[in-house]
């Protein structure tokens, strides 16, 4: 995965989040990763996150269907797979 895919797929993640204005703590950590892996470029953390943020959305996809977009979705579990 080109790391350019995975800071856009996780600052997209964290601009959704925000928007359903859910996980705060998780964005909070998500941010951080990001900031960090620019910095490391050690992506260990943001997939950890990534994984974790993927949970939350597809649950609030579960109770709206048209909350989260199923690219973003695929685009995550692209990122908590690697």
């Amino acid at each position: 995965m080109k790391p350019f895919t995975l800071e856009k797929t996780v600052e997209a993640t964290v601009e959704k989040l925000q928007k359903l204005k859910i996980e705060n703590q998780l964005v909070s950590e998500l941010e951080w990763c990001l900031g960090s892996y620019r910095f490391d470029s050690n992506p260990v953390g943001l997939i950890e996150k990534s994984f974790l943020a993927l949970g939350a959305l597809k649950a609030e996809k579960e109770k709206n269907s048209r909350a989260v977009s199923k690219k973003l979705l695929e685009d995550l579990e692209k990122v908590a797979a690697a």
